[in-house]
């Protein structure tokens, strides 16, 4: 049976209650289900023949799910029909909130998007990459010395978490002495994030510690530019692009890009690629056995079964028929990569973890177009490098019991994550 195309929002609505029960990603209650039931119910939404519409019973609003793989792409690397303003996360952004912090690049289109993106890249410049994968080993190196030191219990802070955040301080230039507290406003930030219950959340709080914090990086690029350095934010601030730079707003607004895009989503990769190669024991002895041979592959598995971003939302710009259903002008749609990256029709297998899976055509970084991460080579080259350091110095490291998530419909993320190793001797 299917639905026809066309058909109201309200009869789409029944439809995905009736044959995908439990199957509303618009509910909070949702997200808070356990792992599996919200992959099963994704299952079952990809199973029908046309994405549906998922109405939040709250306000009465909701958007298009795209489940599937090639809806994802389409919706992707069609920017003139899919657009991001007003905003990608879910909710939106509010107007005075991207009034006092600026809009996040992942909240624009062309020609602005462009822009923005051009100044960005030529700010990375082949000595600051090469300079980065160097610093890339040495913080590994750093970390694993510490945690033989320190025999933390918590992989996340101590490791998951403390790679990608440092090689970030380092390329942007932030002095050592600042650093702890960004990162203090970071997670106190992050502690406003995830999803809103029956009450209301308040962001006051998680928005000034974002506030304090772009504070810290607005002074910075103010120091700058009256003092140049070698490092990512001299660059940005004085990078003549067209007669364009960044601003303090927009530098601040990047920065707090970074920590999401290039901290969180590497953070909780490399927590859950431990998790996994822990419960996978074969896969992880297949690794170990060439590290050469199969560490590009076991990272590349590792986001696509983990995908650390959830979902990122888009506004139909026009109408629009995509898979059978038609979108109105003004209609949201949200990109569930998470589900794309379990499409039985693109993975053979797809909740098996796999390291040698060929091809791995994932979404873990995106769905391609415009908006396809700008730090993917990035995360890719420090879960590489911390892994091959972490494998090859604590051989039988390993998580203890599951992995503390924090419930959200944005990004997957791992509270805390127990683990163990054996000490080497001599």
């Amino acid at each position: 049976m299917s639905a026809p195309v066309g058909q109201s929002r309200q009869s789409e609505t029944e439809y995905a209650a009736e044959y995908a029960p439990g199957a509303n990603p618009a509910e909070p209650q949702f997200w808070q289900l356990p792992a599996a039931a919200r992959a099963a119910a994704f299952a079952r939404l990809r199973a029908l023949d046309h994405p549906v519409f998922c109405t939040d019973p709250r306000t009465g609003k909701g958007f298009h799910a795209l489940v599937r793989h090639a809806d994802v792409v389409e919706a992707s690397r069609n920017p003139a029909v899919f657009v991001s303003a007003p905003g990608v996360t879910t909710p939106e952004p509010a107007r005075w909130v991207r009034a006092l912090f600026g809009d996040s690049m992942v909240n624009l289109d062309d020609p602005r998007h462009a822009d923005l993106r051009r100044i960005v890249s030529r700010a990375f410049t082949p000595r600051l990459v090469a300079r980065v994968e160097d610093d890339i080993r040495q913080v590994a190196a750093r970390i694993v010395d510490d945690v033989l030191e320190q025999r933390p219990a918590d992989f996340v802070p101590a490791v998951a978490a403390e790679l990608p955040y440092q090689v970030i301080c380092n390329m942007m230039g932030v002095p050592e002495r600042q650093r702890r507290e960004i990162l203090r406003q970071i997670n106190h930030a992050s502690e406003h994030t995830g999803v809103a219950r029956s009450r209301l959340r308040v962001p006051g709080r998680g928005l000034r510690a974002l506030a304090r914090m772009q504070g810290v990086i607005a002074a910075l690029g103010r120091e700058r530019r009256r003092h140049p350095a070698d490092d990512l934010i001299s660059a940005l601030v004085t990078a003549d692009v067209d007669g364009r730079r960044l601003d303090s707003r927009q530098l601040g607004a990047f920065f707090s890009l970074l920590l999401v895009a290039g901290v969180e989503t590497t953070r909780n990769a490399l927590a859950h690629g431990l998790y996994l190669l822990t419960t996978h024991p074969e896969q992880r002895a297949l690794l170990v056995s060439d590290l050469d041979t199969h560490l590009g592959g076991a990272v590349e598995e590792i986001v696509r079964h983990a995908t650390p971003i959830i979902q990122f939302r888009r506004t139909l710009a026009v109408d629009h028929e995509l898979s059978g259903a038609r979108l109105a002008k003004g209609d949201k749609v949200v990109l569930f990569f998470g589900a794309a990256n379990r499409d039985e029709t693109v993975f053979a297998d797809p909740d098996a973890f796999d390291i040698t899976r060929s091809p791995n055509p994932h979404l873990g970084f995106g769905g391609g177009g415009p908006h396809f991460c700008l730090g993917a080579y990035l995360a890719r080259q420090e879960m590489k490098v911390l892994l091959r350091e972490l494998l090859t110095r604590l051989p039988d490291i390993r998580s203890v019991g599951e992995p503390d998530l924090v419930p959200s419909n944005f990004d997957n993320r791992v509270r805390s994550l127990r683990f163990a190793f054996t000490p080497p001797t001599g």
